[in-house]
């Protein structure tokens, strides 16, 4: 294709929608990412909340274990309150480990019917940017043509001046 004035305009425009095209695929994959990421970082916590029951099983035992050498032997029984301890906290572990499951669930869920989404998204935009890159270069042609022949004209303008 030969050079006219507008042939800088042209890959400067055409340059900016392929930049569009490659953002717009890079923002889909950046959203489906972090849904992944924040699926892991759940996944992650319910480890922390099974540590965390031990610790605070551990530290309550700890403490009936201090009160009860504290006081005169056989002077109470602690045992009923670790047992109660333990099943409050098991209980509450439980249902915290039910929620954290659940919410894994719903974010693989989403992450699924995103990446459907961002499939078929991607594939709009891709023959939207075809289809508007087409048309670029027609326009680019149509331009380069007008501009040929206007400086054929303007050369058999000023050769028969």
């Amino acid at each position: 294709m030969t050079q006219n004035p507008f042939t800088a305009v042209f890959d400067a425009q055409r340059t900016a929608l392929e930049q569009s095209q490659s953002f717009t695929h890079d923002a889909l994959d950046a959203q489906q990412t972090s849904i992944s990421v924040m699926a892991d970082a759940i996944e992650t916590s319910s480890s922390m909340v099974e540590s965390n029951a031990e610790m605070t099983k551990g530290a309550i035992h700890a403490y009936f274990d201090a009160i009860e050498m504290s006081m005169p032997e056989d002077a109470a029984d602690f045992d009923e309150l670790r047992e109660l301890v333990d099943e409050s906290v098991d209980s509450a572990t439980e249902a915290q480990s039910q929620s954290i499951d659940a919410m894994i669930d719903a974010l693989e869920e989403s992450e699924v019917a995103y990446e459907e989404f961002a499939k078929s998204y991607s594939e709009v935009v891709d023959t939207s940017f075809d289809a508007a890159l087409e048309a670029h270069e027609q326009m680019e042609e149509n331009m380069s043509a007008v501009a040929e022949n206007v400086e054929a004209a303007t050369e058999e303008f000023d050769a028969s001046a």
